[in-house]
């Protein structure tokens, strides 16, 4: 099961909790009930199962819309590019923390020619002048206090937050898929009712004339009829309308917006909702994005706090240095030494050079600043621990609400069914004796509408009862790949 990880995931937050003390932060509050005040659950789920909860209900067609969202939905490309951003701008922060320097050089060549005067071979003019230079130039922060390997830290939670924000998306993302599918399979089977029922009318407005031609019955039982004819007709063409839309809205979830709503059939029936899943309140600190996402913004605002903190001591930095340099420019040469004769020539120069050199800062004035940006940073921290114990206490009740209204909206759906078959019996009875002449249009007309009554009351609660199921699954922290963001964000 998938609670077995939560005494790990406990361990981990008491680390958490240790190294923010250290930093100054509160621990966090991270008190749960040890089972929820809802019936016990009896569907015993793997890690796996839940990450793809709809796979339980057993529909085809679900699972296809499922794979379709996730492949080609809008929602899914826009959270893959922030995931690609995410990932380079934690890349481009840790790199930020290692030694940095650039390579600087130069070339220039300049050429002069005198404009009068008599040339002298001691004081060359003119001539051509050419320079270049490489120099390399490093800067090392020597990281004495740990504050740089704390910043890498606090980046690659900033990594994980976010990650654990589109997980959350891509949760909500299949829990909307499966609810508007269940939702327009729901209004197809109203419509399948609709039918029935002006099929009934028809019938009986018709059985209604022939007995008014024949004097057995007034016009009014006719007329009654007509009514409720017209009434199915105007609510089956709203059903139709109300399709076209529950349709075009699964087609624009799942990225297939452009199609016309007849590539999507609905089938006119819809599953029972599987029961409750077997769950305990610790579940939720590793099993809800939205709970671990809270998780690593409070890690990240507790190791800026600490990095705040460390602004105040000295900070060490190695500087060395890289270069050469050449020069070609107008000078005087020794042509000969018997006689001494000087000529104009011209001269090259190189020169190779490093150096290594080490700058110390140790703040002295900026240290009352530096102190109202630490406490600031605490403030932000504690908010973080704030947002984290009630994502805790939410996701809590979350569940438990989704828990209890999901196993009342199954004994409902029984109790409803129940009334529904007995319903349904009573006008099939009132309708065989109308058309034996035993009784009048008002018996099967009240009849019928209990009938139907019922079996729309059903239908809902069948449908409530499957959105009520998804919303259980979400809120148990279902509908992500548990398995591999687990890994992928607390890679060291």
């Amino acid at each position: 099961m998938f609670g077995r990880a939560a005494p790990r995931l406990l361990a981990g937050a008491a680390a958490l909790a240790l190294s923010a003390c250290a930093s100054g932060a509160r621990q966090p509050d991270l008190t749960l009930p040890q089972a929820y005040q809802a019936e016990p659950g009896t569907q015993q789920l793997s890690v796996q199962q839940l990450d793809q909860w709809w796979l339980i209900f057993g529909d085809k067609e679900l699972n296809e819309l499922e794979a379709q969202a996730l492949a080609g939905s809008p929602d899914v490309k826009t959270e893959i590019a922030r995931l690609n951003e995410a990932g380079q701008v934690e890349k481009s922060g840790v790199w930020q923390t290692y030694p940095t320097g650039d390579i600087t050089g130069g070339v220039s060549r300049e050429v002069t020619k005198p404009i009068g005067g008599a040339p002298n071979s001691l004081i060359p003019i003119g001539g051509v002048t050419e320079n270049f230079h490489a120099d390399f130039k490093p800067a090392w922060e020597i990281d004495f206090m740990g504050g740089l390997r704390t910043e890498r830290k606090a980046v690659r939670a900033d990594y994980a937050a976010t990650r654990f924000n589109i997980e959350a998306a891509h949760a909500t993302l299949v829990a909307d898929v499966a609810d508007q599918y269940f939702v327009a399979r729901g209004l197809a089977i109203q419509l399948d009712d609709q039918k029935e029922q002006l099929q009934i009318e028809t019938e009986l407005l018709h059985s209604a004339t022939v007995k008014l031609e024949h004097g057995l019955v007034p016009r009014s039982d006719a007329d009654r009829i007509a009514g409720d004819l017209a009434q199915a007709k105007s609510q089956m063409d709203g059903l139709q309308a109300q399709i076209h839309a529950a349709q075009r809205t699964l087609l624009i979830l799942i990225g297939r917006g452009a199609e016309p709503v007849e590539n999507l059939p609905l089938t006119a029936n819809v599953p029972d909702a599987p029961p409750l899943p077997k769950s305990v309140p610790g579940d939720l600190l590793q099993r809800r994005p939205d709970v671990r996402e809270a998780d690593e913004r409070m890690r990240a605002a507790a190791l800026r706090t600490s990095l705040a903190k460390d602004q105040l001591f000295p900070n060490l930095t190695f500087v060395p240095a890289l270069g050469i340099a050449r020069e070609v420019a107008p000078g005087v040469g020794l042509v000969s030494l018997i006689p001494l004769i000087l000529a104009p020539q011209q001269q090259t120069t190189t020169t190779n050079y490093w150096s290594l050199g080490a700058n110390l800062d140790q703040p002295v004035l900026d240290i009352p600043r530096l102190l109202a940006d630490a406490k600031a940073q605490g403030a932000r921290t504690e908010q973080a621990v704030i947002a984290y114990e009630q994502a805790v206490k939410n996701a809590y009740g979350d569940a438990e609400n989704a828990m209890v209204l999901l196993a009342s909206d199954e004994r409902r759906v029984t109790i409803l069914a129940e009334g529904e078959a007995r319903a349904r019996r009573a006008y099939d009875d009132g309708r065989l004796r109308y058309n034996l002449g035993i009784d009048d249009i008002t018996s099967v007309l009240s009849a019928e509408q209990t009938w139907r009554t019922n079996r729309t009351l059903l239908t809902g609660q069948r449908v409530q009862a499957l959105r009520r199921a998804i919303q259980t699954y979400k809120a148990l922290g279902g509908g992500w790949d548990y398995a591999t963001t687990q890994q992928a964000s607390r890679s060291p």
